[in-house]
């Protein structure tokens, strides 16, 4: 099996939806999701790859996302009234260990799902020592 069908496959296991284009590969899924009164927030795993066959090389980033929209009763940190927020935190140089709840406490939110993304950049690491393939850890996706 190749590169491109194991990490395709391994995507589909999250599970997560995998979109191509121009050569990088894009997969995300919500990891925690928090419903007060009529606001809601969702916090989001998202990671980029390309497979560079003549390098043999596999590129990699990733990211978490924090959305937010819905209404407010003024106590919350955007203000009174209806209103729409988004925050993201990059992984930094290596990636991020640990739980969500460490991830979370970024955000300076209160999640209760526990996710390690260790496990997703392991499982490309992996499959591309398999499949003789470098792996490169990317802090952007600029120049993917």
């Amino acid at each position: 099996m190749a590169l491109k069908d194991d990490l395709a496959a391994y995507a589909k296991s999250i599970p997560a939806e995998l979109k191509e284009k121009k050569g990088v590969y894009t997969f995300e899924f919500t990891v925690a999701e928090r419903k007060v009164l009529l606001s809601k927030k969702k916090l989001t795993y998202s990671a980029k790859y390309r497979i560079d066959d003549d390098k043999k090389e596999l590129r990699f980033t990733e990211m978490l996302k924090e959305a937010s929209s819905g209404m407010s009763s003024g106590d919350s940190d955007f203000g009174p009234g209806f209103g729409f927020k988004k925050e993201s935190y990059k992984t930094g140089m290596g990636g991020r260990e640990g739980g969500i709840e460490e991830q979370s406490a970024l955000f300076g939110r209160q999640y209760t799902y526990a996710f390690d993304y260790s496990n997703v950049r392991k499982a490309m690491e992996e499959a591309a020592s398999k499949a003789g393939f470098a792996f490169k850890y990317q802090i952007t996706s600029i120049g993917l």
